[in-house]
């Protein structure tokens, strides 16, 4: 088992379905803290929650189904997590859209579903999670955020770029508002990451010479540094983005300089 790092926290995890989102789940029960777990995908996508709720108990762990780009299930959300719970302590956001097309071939629609997806989920959850850890005194939010929305420029990607770059700044003017309240808002900025099953298939030279370190990065290298942010750890910690990319970004620069 883990630390104590996150003991008796509450934690939210948004996109917890996706690959750091599914990682985390069981990484932060670990570490002590009580897990509620949301996605677009119904529970019977959720293979590994019986076996998680016999491993730390039925009362730790909540999967709810949602939408987050939709006001109303982000309420809804909230509403079943107090319920619950009784409280919100930490949210950890993994809510995005891609669209891998050209700027030149990406319909208006393409557009608003990337940023809906990767933008307005995060106002929307940042919101209503703040409302609810207002109401018992504080709390941490920590958004995922990407290299590619800001250092490290791919093209295909303009909708998630752009809304990743947004997500950026809407974590810092959260930071800046919520401060007050007693809540902490910050980003985690990952590179390419990858899971253990991917790896094997794609070989032990993948990434070997795009980062410094070597290798790309496992789904809970990024949710430790996730970890950190919503713990007591980082309680001077606000309104920050953390790179998490082995030296991807500058190793990039380096070639191109």
């Amino acid at each position: 088992m883990g630390s104590s790092q996150l003991q008796d926290k509450v934690i939210l995890i948004t996109g917890a379905l996706g690959k750091a989102g599914r990682a985390a789940i069981p990484f932060f029960l670990e570490r002590g803290a009580s897990v509620a777990a949301c996605d677009i995908k119904p529970a019977s996508e959720f293979a590994d929650q019986e076996q998680l709720q016999k491993l730390h108990g039925n009362n730790r762990l909540l999967y709810v189904e949602g939408d987050m780009t939709d006001e109303k299930q982000v309420q809804s959300l909230m509403d079943a997590i107090k319920q619950y719970f009784g409280r919100l302590d930490g949210c950890y956001h993994n809510v995005y859209v891609s669209r891998s097309k050209l700027i030149s071939e990406l319909s208006l629609d393409d557009w608003e579903t990337a940023i809906r997806g990767t933008l307005t989920s995060a106002f929307l959850v940042c919101k209503y999670a703040a409302k609810l850890m207002k109401e018992t005194g504080g709390g941490s939010i920590v958004n995922t955020s990407s290299i590619m929305g800001g250092a490290f420029v791919r093209p295909r990607s303009a909708g998630y770029s752009a809304g990743k770059a947004a997500l950026e700044q809407l974590t810092r003017v959260a930071a800046a508002e919520f401060a007050r309240d007693g809540i902490r808002v910050n980003a985690v900025v990952p590179g390419d990451f990858k899971t253990v099953e991917t790896i094997e298939r794609l070989g032990p030279n993948y990434m070997k010479d795009t980062t410094l370190i070597g290798r790309t990065g496992f789904p809970n290298e990024i949710n430790a540094v996730a970890a950190f942010l919503l713990s007591d750890e980082a309680s001077y910690v606000t309104g920050s983005m953390y790179p998490v990319d082995g030296g991807l970004v500058i190793q990039n620069r380096h070639e191109s300089g």
